[in-house]
């Protein structure tokens, strides 16, 4: 048994080590092939009039692109495969906390658990997605609403210098149009309460995978002296994060927007006056 759990923790280990180095590697071809599109395009520009060099130049970018696209397909599906990989090793801890070995006679245990972890999973990283894309939205249009209210008095001041340009007459109407539309979109939007309603359903969800993986109560089962009853509560302990996960999400998706609340509470205030 000692044999096998330090075969499964050298496996864990080296595929560990594995997953930090190919995509390390993906990434190097793709900034090769990157900067290597970057050089073609400057020979096209420097020998624009070989027409023979122009051609074969053109015919190098669309090799290189085809190559890059194939290169993110390639690094998709090793992402993938990986992520399986990390949800079925999370899967079978659960055995190690009673004293077996992983995988011997709970293979059936082990997929169902491993489903439950990477439909959680899948919701974890969407909901990071979704974080992230959010925060950086909210990020940019602040700093750039900033930059721009704080460039329009220069604009302003430079205007009344009469500088004989033209396009100095308009930038003090362009910009503090840009600005206002930003901070339209960014208060029509709302970007930072995505993120951090985003965020907060991230930390729950990954709390509550780890109390799932690591068998913390209310899934912990695995000191139970009779097998029989260990994997039926094992197997209700599955239903029970499924459900648990379900009404995070559900939460997070049904749960009202201020705005919304806010006109629903004065409705009902006017229908209580009137």
């Amino acid at each position: 048994m000692t044999t096998q759990l330090n075969s499964n923790s050298v496996a864990s280990s080296s595929w560990g080590t594995t997953d930090v180095k190919i995509p390390l590697i993906f990434n190097v071809i793709e900034f090769l092939l990157i900067a290597c599109c970057i050089g073609a395009i400057a020979v096209a520009v420097l020998f624009k009039d070989s027409q023979t060099i122009l051609i074969y130049t053109i015919a190098a970018l669309i090799v290189l692109v085809f190559v890059i696209l194939l290169n993110r397909r390639f690094q998709q599906t090793y992402n993938r495969s990986a992520k399986q990989l990390d949800n079925q090793i999370k899967a079978e801890l659960y055995n190690c906390m009673f004293g077996k070995a992983i995988g011997v006679d709970d293979d059936p245990i082990n997929l169902i658990r491993g489903r439950a972890i990477e439909y959680s999973q899948e919701l974890i990283d969407d909901y990071k997605l979704t974080r992230r894309n959010a925060r950086n939205i909210y990020y940019i249009f602040q700093l750039s609403t900033v930059v721009l209210s704080g460039v329009t008095p220069i604009l302003v001041v430079l205007d009344k210098l009469d500088t004989g340009s033209s396009l100095t007459r308009w930038l003090p109407v362009i910009f503090p149009a840009i600005a206002a539309i930003v901070t339209s979109i960014s208060t029509s939007f709302p970007f930072q309460k995505t993120w951090l309603a985003a965020n907060t359903t991230v930390e729950l969800l990954e709390a509550e995978q780890e109390k799932f993986i690591l068998g913390v109560s209310p899934y912990r089962f695995y000191d139970l002296p009779d097998e029989a009853l260990r994997k039926q509560k094992v197997q209700e302990s599955v239903e029970t994060f499924i459900n648990q996960v379900n009404t995070i999400h559900l939460n997070q998706i049904q749960s009202p927007q201020p705005e919304a609340k806010q006109k629903t509470e004065s409705t009902e205030t006017a229908k209580a006056g009137s």
